[in-house]
């Protein structure tokens, strides 16, 4: 019996070098297996950026022909087409660019303070989680405040300058952000809190190491969301009450019939918004590299 158990039991050595080829085998096949996901993952990124190029260059093709004219019965006084609007942007190129600026102050400055505002208030809420959830709940109700009520208050307040427009903006993002940082910072999962734990980790050590840094998906989703959106706010501040901006000039020149330039605003407005939301973006990409979101991309 003892003969037979150690015939059963004695394995052969193994070698190194057939270690080291097994190894180099099941590489290459993990190679030759990831190979055809990484060309699929490269021909999804291109399809994702040729696709709204294509379709947007078609869009402006079937504008500058008139055919959106034709299907809503428009005449050119209504709808400029797209070669008179660049046109009026060459002409009007030193104006357009001074009301950019002032424009985009009133947005990057408002969407910063008020991002700011909704993180703090989202960390404070998230040490007192009895009754920060109601007070996000309460902050979250700005949203519900419209716009053209809120503009002639602030500018009341503030006076016609840049600080009533700034102020605008942030209460227009000051709920988003407080919203989605709230939600990063209390959607941790148990097994990692029980591992700070185990290593004796203090509420503060926690919140740095851990909760902040899941957190900051969301921070960056709700600025995003903050310099797409806070344009809005900043443009109808200045429908009310202003001498300048891009808001101004769109409301003086529609009332004169200058449409070109109207439309000039118009577009001017999307491609700063276009801009700033690229901009933190590639923030993002840098910040947190280690995001599913940017690790799907290699």
């Amino acid at each position: 019996m003892k003969e037979i158990t150690a015939v059963n039991t004695e394995q052969p050595p193994v070698s190194p070098p057939v270690l080291r080829a097994a190894d180099n085998e099941a590489s290459g096949l993990s190679t030759k297996v990831n190979r055809p996901r990484n060309i699929s993952i490269r021909k999804d990124s291109r399809s994702t950026l040729w696709l709204p190029l294509g379709f947007g260059l078609l869009f402006l093709v079937i504008w500058q022909l008139k055919g959106f004219h034709k299907l809503f019965n428009l005449e050119l006084y209504q709808l400029p087409i797209p070669s008179a609007i660049a046109k009026a942007i060459q002409a009007n190129a030193d104006l357009l660019w001074n009301y950019s600026l002032y424009t985009g102050l009133e947005m990057i400055g408002g969407c910063l303070i008020g991002s700011a505002i909704g993180l703090l208030a989202a960390v404070a809420a998230s040490f007192i989680p009895q009754t920060g959830r109601g007070a996000i709940t309460l902050l979250a109700a700005l949203n519900a405040v419209p716009i053209v009520a809120l503009a002639p208050v602030m500018n009341n307040w503030f006076g016609d300058g840049v600080a009533s427009k700034i102020a605008i903006v942030s209460i227009m993002t000051m709920a988003t952000m407080a919203v989605s940082a709230y939600k990063g910072l209390r959607s941790v999962e148990p097994a990692y809190l029980e591992l700070m734990h185990a290593y004796a980790a203090g509420k503060y050590t926690i919140f740095l190491k851990l909760r902040f840094k899941l957190a900051l998906p969301h921070m960056f989703t709700a600025l995003k969301i903050n310099m797409a959106t806070g344009i809005i706010g900043a443009i109808v501040g200045e429908f009310f009450i202003s001498s300048r901006g891009l808001g101004f000039l769109l409301s003086d020149q529609i009332k004169l019939g200058n449409m070109p330039i109207a439309w000039s605003c118009i577009v001017i407005a999307a491609v700063l918004g276009i801009v700033l939301y690229y901009c933190i973006q590639l923030i993002e990409r840098v910040a947190i590299p280690w995001h599913v979101a940017r690790r799907k991309l290699h």
